[in-house]
């Protein structure tokens, strides 16, 4: 980057305007004091009455001609500032992926269109995780409905219960139906052939994934993020173990509360690691993955081609993600920093963390950690609280709401 480029103010742009925005933005705020802004299509309550993000309401965001009007005419307002531009959903992602060569007025730290199309979807990232050694679960990919017998346990190579879920995310949400839900367990064959064929018939077309059951509650996930320079080097990665995830229908896998361990800990890091760089991959990585209770197994199940929306469990350990993207996207190096700060992350209420984690040694240590001040809340901003009485107020009702979802989606309470 040129030294004129460097002195330039920084503005980072978001779409989007969930709890992924937020932690982004509180991440840039921390490190550079300054103001995000944001496009979606509705306000959403994490990002509601900030002051440190400005955002806008565009009806047709996700249309991508109205993104590109969108992103041109704010570039031109700020010409004097270099903007980053991040996608905080699937979808938000895909977009700007696609058309930012279209958006030369913008840094946007992501994966190049070709790249996109051949991992955004499980079906064919488990293939390339087969050509570097990364294991995932026992899987079955189907490209139509199927009759209940050709999904049966001697078919498949593994026994029911088992899990259902689209290929393509993507494609997946544009097509809601009543009794959505981002992942489905299936009893039985019967179960199964019925989940799929509803999905089909809600006009997705790509293909379904049948998948084995990794047994263990939210405490045997992990979750790794990685950072990616332009040039596809790895100069980053953390990992975190997870105590909770929501358990809402469409909230399911999204992770509530994260204590960090030693990257190095993790046998699949470096695979992973080798993946990336070898097919040239570019921005914020997040990868989910599940400890299978067997000696050193754990499988991956899927890459997300952006910053996860608990990315602030990188930022609270002090590997502030906003200075990764700024400072190591082109600054010609190529070392690779693995966290080993342990801290513990959480966007609903410590408690509701430490009740419902099934890993008691998780919550103790979650408890230590707390007790030397080594914890974070996402919402919890202090500068953003200040003076702020209706932002406030929002974000004690947010965690209000979530000590309810818990009681009433958990599979579990102690």
């Amino acid at each position: 980057m040129e030294t004129a480029d460097k002195e330039k103010q920084i503005i980072p742009v978001f779409l989007g305007a969930d709890l992924n925005c937020y932690n982004f933005a509180r991440a840039f705020h921390e490190a550079y004091g300054v103001t995000s802004y944001a496009f979606g299509r509705y306000e959403i309550s994490a990002t509601k009455y900030s002051k440190i993000i400005n955002f806008k309401t565009v009806p047709d965001m996700d249309n991508e001609d109205t993104m590109l009007r969108e992103l041109h005419e704010f570039a031109k307002q700020h010409r004097d500032s270099r903007l980053y531009l991040f996608g905080c959903t699937d979808d938000y992602a895909a977009m700007i992926i696609r058309r930012k060569g279209e958006l030369p007025e913008y840094i946007a730290p992501s994966p190049s269109p070709e790249l996109y199309g051949s991992i955004q979807k499980k079906a064919e990232f488990y293939e390339v995780c087969d050509k570097y050694g990364i294991p995932y679960p026992a899987t079955k990919v189907l490209t139509s409905p199927a009759d209940p017998e050709e999904i049966d346990s001697a078919v498949l190579g593994f026994d029911y219960p088992v899990i259902v879920k689209p290929s393509s995310s993507v494609d997946y949400w544009k097509h809601p139906f009543d009794g959505m839900k981002k992942v489905y367990t299936a009893e039985n064959k019967e179960e199964a052939a019925a989940i799929v064929s509803r999905i089909y018939a809600s006009g997705y077309a790509d293909k379904m994934i049948i998948q084995e059951l990794i047994g263990g509650g939210d405490s045997h996930m992990r979750v790794l993020t990685a950072f990616s320079d332009k040039n596809g080097k790895v100069r980053a990665m953390c990992l975190g173990h997870t105590m909770i995830e929501e358990h809402t229908p469409k909230g399911l896998g999204n992770h509530a509360a994260i204590v960090t361990e030693p990257t190095e800990s993790l046998s699949i890091v470096k695979n992973i690691k080798d993946m990336l760089e070898a097919v040239g991959y570019t921005g914020f990585s997040n990868f989910d993955i599940k400890y299978t209770g067997q000696g050193d197994d754990f499988r991956v199940f899927e890459i997300n081609l952006r910053q996860g929306r608990s990315n602030f469990y990188v930022t609270s350990c002090g590997m502030n993600i906003a200075r990764l993207a700024v400072e190591k996207w082109d600054d010609g190096e190529s070392d690779c920093v693995l966290n080993e700060n342990v801290h513990f992350w959480h966007h609903v209420p410590a408690s509701v963390a430490y009740t419902y984690t099934e890993d008691s040694s998780l919550a103790a240590r979650a408890k230590a950690l707390a007790k030397e001040k080594k914890d974070t809340c996402s919402l919890l901003y202090s500068y953003d609280l200040r003076l702020n009485p209706l932002r406030t107020l929002c974000v004690l009702e947010q965690l209000r709401r979530q000590r309810k979802k818990f009681r009433i989606y958990y599979p579990k309470s102690k």
